[in-house]
């Protein structure tokens, strides 16, 4: 009987791990704290972008800088041309700027967003 439990257990986990990384744009929030600033805080998520997928245009109320982690994604910044950037890049996204983020890579991309 502790065979077929743990044999359901792990079919389980593991329809559960592909689900998770069958997500086209996945955001996971790594910390959120306030900062010296009254009213402010700081944030810092990582997203993991599927091949040809976008983050469609958004903007935030405070400064956001962009590391790749891994792959090639083009920023699109309201007004300004698109920037390439591939793993070990950064990006300044200055406050309330509109902006997009695609992976143009053949694989999957990645960015610690803060």
């Amino acid at each position: 009987m502790k065979m077929i439990q743990a044999i359901a257990l792990a079919f389980v986990l593991g329809c559960a791990a592909t689900a998770h990384a069958e997500q086209p744009l996945q955001r996971t929030d790594l910390i959120r704290n306030d900062i010296d600033v009254p009213g402010h805080e700081a944030i810092q998520v990582r997203v993991d972008f599927a091949p040809g997928v976008l983050a469609p245009d958004h903007s935030h109320p405070g400064e956001e800088i962009a590391f790749v982690i891994e792959g090639t994604l083009e920023y699109q910044l309201e007004g300004r041309q698109p920037v390439t950037l591939k793993a070990g890049q950064s990006l300044f996204i200055p406050s309330g700027v509109v902006h997009s983020a695609k992976n143009v890579g053949s694989g999957k991309a990645s960015e610690l967003a803060t």
